[in-house]
């Protein structure tokens, strides 16, 4: 019925209890893009932003129009626009939050670290020149 479903739409502390990458990981494999929720385990919100999957929260009224839409409508699309921190399908239109960070994070594209750091590789071999610290390794 939900096949094909890009956006994972949950309760309260979701994640709770999946603090390795793992989790994000294997949500992000099974073709999740995004998830909207009312809360999220801490540990496991910052390991999907830094997999760049959207976790985005809004109210408790909103996610249980959102979960009856998607129960009377299963094949129905589902935008979640980062840019305006809202969510629509059809006529439908609620508003969503994320922190300010992640989100510019997500929007940027420097949610991820290592290619950040792959990026930045001539700024970083100059600043550790300039650690004194590690002038024994020189």
């Amino acid at each position: 019925q939900y096949q094909g479903a890009k956006i994972l739409i949950v309760n309260a502390n979701f994640g709770c209890g999946s603090s390795r990458e793992h989790a994000p990981q294997a949500i992000m494999r099974w073709g999740i893009q995004a998830i909207v929720g009312e809360s999220f385990a801490e540990i496991f919100f910052g390991n999907c932003i830094a997999n760049g999957i959207p976790c985005v929260t809004a109210k408790p009224e909103v996610i249980k129009e959102l979960q009856t839409l998607v129960q009377t409508h299963p094949q129905q699309e589902i935008t979640v626009n980062l840019e305006t921190l809202s969510i629509e399908s059809g006529d439908w239109l609620g508003h969503i939050c994320l922190g300010e960070g992640s989100r510019q994070m997500l929007l940027g594209g420097t949610w991820d670290s290592c290619g950040q750091l792959i990026q930045n590789i001539d700024q970083i071999h100059q600043t550790a020149s300039q650690l004194t610290y590690l002038s024994w390794t020189r």
